[in-house]
């Protein structure tokens, strides 16, 4: 069987195409919380001390084990469906510990966005741009998704940090997959959208240049510079780097 688990988005449980546990099946937010966090870490026990810091962010209130216990054990019985039984799907416990128990093959989103990201980045230093797209579309396009949307703390910040750096570093593939195809539009959309992300990002900068001058706008191209180039003074009192002015005197040329 295909399990597929989704915790961008709305979070869910997917078997064999069928959404199996969806996420108006958590009793609340923190449950939904405990469920990504036991996926994330599925490949260690995970003490009870550290999950309720997950959960209330060290504000743990006076009776913070009874909730917790409460928690789990609903995420248990929502695991104990009878769609899930021949799947062997668990959270242990004991010792103080939790654990979370899935098929060796199952596919989560997190996971599949990080590898996808990495895959593209190589077979863009390999030189084959065609091959990145796939992987970088597949990283991008689950990295846009909210994740754990409501949620705050430390853990759901870290995690929403990663996915905004996989989404940056997917559109530059992308750019740059686009720039090698001559389809310079599709670059400047992917360029505009990191810097979006990420306003003093140089390397958005340049792949926006480079597409805005493919497509014969180096006037637009030259404009975007002096942009960075005003944010940086501005914001950081620097210059753009060397890179960067290399490429401003190309276009001048």
């Amino acid at each position: 069987m295909n399990v597929r688990i989704y915790l961008t988005g709305r979070v869910g449980l997917e078997v064999d195409g069928e959404l199996v546990v969806h996420e108006r099946q958590f009793r609340g937010r923190q449950e939904r919380v405990a469920f990504a966090y036991l996926v994330s870490e599925r490949g260690r026990p995970v003490t009870r001390e550290e999950l309720a810091e997950v959960l209330w962010s060290g504000e743990m209130p006076a009776a913070w084990q009874t909730g917790l216990s409460a928690i789990v054990s609903r995420l248990r019985s929502l695991l104990a469906r009878k769609e899930l039984a021949a799947l062997s799907i668990s959270i242990s416990r004991g010792f103080g510990q939790y654990r979370l128990f899935l098929p060796a093959e199952t596919w989560v989103d997190l996971e599949a966005a990080a590898v996808a990201i990495d895959a593209a980045e190589a077979a863009l230093r390999a030189g084959d741009p065609k091959r990145a797209f796939g992987p970088a579309t597949v990283a991008a396009t689950i990295a846009r998704r909210p994740f754990l949307s409501g949620d705050d703390g430390g853990w759901v910040g870290v995690e929403r940090m990663k996915l905004k750096r996989q989404r940056l570093r997917a559109l530059e593939c992308l750019a740059t997959v686009w720039l090698s195809a001559h389809e310079h539009a599709f670059a400047v959309e992917a360029a505009a959208e990191a810097l979006a992300l990420e306003p003093l990002r140089e390397s958005s900068f340049r792949l926006l240049m480079r597409a805005q001058a493919g497509a014969g706008n180096s006037a637009e191209a030259v404009m975007t510079y002096q942009r960075l180039r005003q944010l940086l003074v501005d914001e950081l009192g620097t210059d753009p780097a060397a890179e960067t002015q290399a490429l401003y005197l190309e276009l001048l040329r």
